[in-house]
């Protein structure tokens, strides 16, 4: 017997439960009455019955636990239901121009690829600007960072819109001299003057402002969609025991306390005291605000597409998405997971994944 998830997942959990209770009972009934090989028989099935009754209650009751305690992530970042096509593939052929480093290599696409597989990242400890030279901090992906308010590893922005020039101009990356450069370059390429007439049609004047709300657009449009997802919002066969077994882990464990909500992190800082985490040299939010209390603490990343996104931490440190785990459960929790933990929570992250994205 077979219950549709669509269905189930329309009624209440008590009304569940009576269609999961009459099964066993039907079940149960069934195997009265017959011979020793038919008994025998029934008598599997009822344990096969059993096991598939058993695995439903579980899946039933993460999922429940993940939507009140996770959620789900929605179709659109903050602010997008207000961007058009036409600003939304504006900012995309900013995004992607070479011409706008300064000697027209780079694009903002070289270090957060989204083409094909790509997930938002180029992978490395921490990328080269437009001459080679080695940047400060590992590259995040930009995938769903519309749902972010704290951008950069230092929080220094909080707004897309503030954010968007400074790849531009800042000097380990695109190396412009200066925001005016940006926009003297996009006026004088004539591929933009259509874009900017269809996009501003009452005043397609190329300005700074515009550069910004187009970049910010682009940026909202790139949400990802995962299997747990999908799983949250009602297909309870989606994930399999080892991936439940590591969401539980997960909430119990309390990673969420610090990787919160359905963006599982992105909207807070922590503070990273332990030197065998990774290279100290980097005193993050501190360097912005000049607070002390403010030394070696960073933004905390989101763990969506995380297992894609390796190596971690803010200066790309660590490879291992296993090591990361053993890292952080011993300096947030003081305390040790065996292998099967481990493994399981590297299945549940493996959920997060967007699935259209390998990286």
């Amino acid at each position: 017997m077979c219950f549709s998830s669509t269905i189930i997942t329309k009624h209440s959990i008590h009304f569940r439960s009576i269609i999961i209770f009459s099964f066993i009972i039907t079940t149960v009934y069934n195997c009265q009455n017959f011979n020793s090989e038919e008994t025998n028989k029934k008598n599997s099935e009822l344990i096969l019955s059993t096991q598939i009754f058993l695995d439903m209650s579980y899946a039933l009751s993460t999922q429940e636990k993940a939507k009140l305690q996770i959620g789900f992530l929605p179709d659109q970042s903050p602010g997008a239901e207000n961007d058009s096509k036409e600003l939304i593939q504006l900012g995309n052929k900013i995004f992607r121009d070479i011409n706008l480093s300064a000697n027209r290599i780079q694009a903002c696409i070289t270090c957060h690829p989204l083409d094909g597989r790509s997930a938002g990242m180029d992978r490395q400890s921490t990328s080269r600007g437009t001459f080679g030279q080695l940047g400060k901090r590992n590259t995040p992906t930009i995938l769903n960072i519309g749902f972010s308010s704290v951008l950069f590893w230092d929080g220094r922005r909080t707004t897309l819109y503030e954010q968007a020039i400074d790849p531009f101009v800042n000097p380990l990356e695109m190396s412009l001299p200066s925001d005016t450069e940006l926009i003297t370059r996009i006026q004088n390429d004539p591929s933009y003057h259509n874009h900017f007439s269809n996009t501003f049609p009452n005043d397609p004047t190329i300005n700074l402002h515009k550069v910004r709300l187009a970049l910010s657009a682009f940026q909202r449009s790139l949400v990802s969609k995962s299997k747990f997802d999908d799983f949250v919002k009602g297909d309870i066969f989606l994930l399999n025991k080892q991936e439940l077994d590591g969401l539980n882990l997960f909430l119990d464990s309390g990673c969420n306390n610090c990787h919160s909500g359905f963006s599982f992190g992105g909207n807070g800082f922590a503070k990273l005291e332990d030197e065998t985490l990774y290279n100290p040299n980097d005193f993050g939010k501190y360097e912005v605000s000049g607070n002390t209390n403010d030394r070696f603490v960073f933004k905390v990343p989101s763990l969506r597409n995380v297992f894609l996104t390796g190596p971690y931490f803010h200066d790309g440190s660590v490879s291992s998405l296993r090591e990361v785990i053993i890292r952080m459960n011993s300096y947030k929790k003081n305390q040790t997971m065996d292998n099967s933990e481990i493994e399981a929570l590297i299945a549940f992250l493996k959920t997060l994944s967007d699935r259209t994205k390998s990286n």
